[in-house]
């Protein structure tokens, strides 16, 4: 040291400069935790991004080309996003009564500035799967901490219900996304969190269950920690989210009233979803044992094999203890997200069992407790998580869900099995004048997928919306040439079908209705008659 001053203020100033820049530096550094959640939310990517422009063929191409068709309206008609609009009723306005439309309007957005390519849809709703993954291991690691995060964040994204969800262009993935990130944020403000937590959660739990209603499942939890403020006396903060809440329930019953409305106001008078228990009545939901033998052929299936449903059971009865009272209220949270979700499926069971991507809300807590199963297995035993053992059984863990479940179950599930509706939609693209109106039967009766790869306008057949039942052929001939004729003088100007278009008893449309194709033979001009398709134009009477 040196006795002048000026020299020691010197080396004082260095001295906290250093000091600084390594402060800086270990902020800045990537900790284990941070690489290994980037490690996850790329492996994320690539499964969710793998074959991202297929067209909208797979098993969810009914549903999936409506939204589409929206998307379209939006872009190409109104920008009024209150006013979602579908294609295939005939000439429009074809206003129906649907969830808000995030996923579609965000597509919109994509089409008006790079054009149209049917693949966007599938790429917003990858994103917002993405988000998931995040908000799913942010909120695991609130209450089971980083390592069962990094498990949970894993098995989401390697489920194939999720990847096969999450890369549909569907308005679930948004839904999900969104709830998850709120339920986080609210669970931090929770936990000790910053005040401007609590309006953003709420932002962002209404946006998700504005975007699909099974999204109130989630909302258990929000209600479930307000109680046990409540429970411990601090009446301010609860008042504070009881608040929130009312105002988040005011918005979304506002919407839904709002979509109700309009769905029942414009033809085909058609609200989405039906199946409800007080449609269809609790008895005939109890004689048909509330459609858990369609959950079951679906969960083996299709959206999760028996790897998956093992580590889902595993974890579900022995969920790890955690230390802290603050970690062990909270640590009941995909328990409760769970039972609320089973409360929509009951009174939503038939239309959830018929319309499977409603599944989706149970993919939080199934991943939570799937990834505690698989670390439970994984560490059996075993003192440490990086022991050899440990690591050995992880990778056998991994390989046999990848195997036996991801792999062959997606591959199943993105089955191009709408192809043939593809190709009549692109015949009729080609073959349509400006301003005609098209006819068309999907491989699928019912499916829109024809229509909207005509990019026209038209009516699926037979014609679909309201109550009507719309996904199978009528009894005879006469009845179908009759609503044919209907059809025509409202403006049809072509008829297609793919031959291999069966409805819902199997009926083949070139077999069930052969006198309808001797009638547009002897009143219609034939234009296609291939191995595959069969196109009509129509004469005006």
């Amino acid at each position: 040291m040196t006795d002048d001053p000026e020299l020691n203020q010197a080396e004082v100033q260095q001295y906290l400069r250093q000091s600084a820049d390594r402060d800086r530096a270990a902020r800045n550094y990537l900790s284990p935790n941070k690489a290994i959640l980037l490690g996850i939310l790329f492996i994320a990517v690539v499964f969710r991004f793998h074959n991202i422009t297929l067209p909208l063929v797979d098993a969810f191409s009914w549903r999936e080309t409506s939204t589409a068709m929206m998307a379209d309206n939006f872009q190409q008609r109104s920008w009024n996003i209150f006013f979602p609009e579908v294609s295939w009723t005939g000439p429009g306005p074809s206003y129906q009564g649907r969830e808000f439309q995030i996923v579609s309007y965000l597509t919109a957005l994509l089409y008006q500035l790079f054009g149209w390519h049917d693949w966007f849809g599938r790429m917003v709703a990858a994103f917002f799967g993405l988000l998931t993954v995040f908000s799913l291991h942010r909120l695991t690691a609130l209450f089971w901490g980083e390592t069962h995060a990094h498990a949970a964040a894993l098995a989401y994204a390697l489920m194939p219900a999720a990847i096969m969800i999450d890369s549909s262009f569907l308005p679930d993935p948004s839904m999900l996304a969104l709830v998850t990130l709120g339920v986080w944020l609210f669970a931090k403000y929770w936990a000790g969190g910053s005040g401007w937590l609590l309006p953003l959660a709420t932002v962002s739990f209404s946006l998700g269950v504005l975007a699909k209603p099974p999204g109130l499942a989630a909302g258990a939890v929000i209600f479930y920690l307000m109680v046990c403020w409540i429970l411990e006396r601090k009446r301010k903060q609860a008042k504070r989210v009881f608040l929130s809440g009312l105002l988040s329930m005011a918005i979304i019953g506002a919407y839904f009233s709002w979509a109700i409305y309009l769905g029942r106001s414009y033809p085909p008078f058609h609200v989405a979803g039906s199946g409800y228990i007080w449609d269809s009545g609790f008895w005939t939901f109890f004689r048909n044992s509330f459609y858990f033998k369609s959950v079951w052929n679906t969960s083996v299936w299709w959206f999760y094999g028996y790897p998956f449903m093992v580590l889902i059971a595993v974890g579900f009865w022995m969920p790890p203890r955690p230390a802290e009272d603050q970690q062990r209220t909270l640590s009941a949270i995909p328990y409760v997200w769970l039972a609320a979700a089973m409360v929509v499926y009951l009174a939503a069971a038939r239309e959830i069992t018929s319309n499977p991507w409603n599944y989706h809300i149970f993919h939080v807590p199934f991943a939570m407790f799937c990834g505690r199963g698989a670390l439970l297995l994984a560490t059996l035993t075993s003192g440490t998580v990086l022991s050899p053992a440990v690591v050995l059984r992880s990778i056998c863990i991994a390989a046999v869900t990848l195997v036996w479940s991801t792999f062959p179950l997606v591959r199943t599930m993105k089955t191009p099995i709408a192809m043939n509706g593809k190709l009549l939609g692109e015949e009729l693209a080609r073959l349509a004048r400006p301003g005609d109106l098209v006819v068309a039967i999907a491989p699928e009766v019912g499916d829109p997928v024809a229509v909207y790869y005509s990019r026209a306008r038209g009516w699926v057949f037979p014609p679909g919306g309201g109550d009507a039942e719309w996904s199978k052929f009528v009894a005879d001939d006469a009845t179908a040439i009759a609503q044919l004729e209907e059809l025509r003088a409202r403006g049809a100007d072509l008829f297609g079908t793919a031959k291999n278009a069966a409805d819902r008893q199997d009926r083949l449309f070139v077999e069930h209705h052969d006198g309808v194709i001797d009638y547009l033979d002897k009143t219609g001009t034939k234009l296609v008659d291939s191995d595959d398709l069969l196109v009509y134009r129509i004469t005006r009477p």
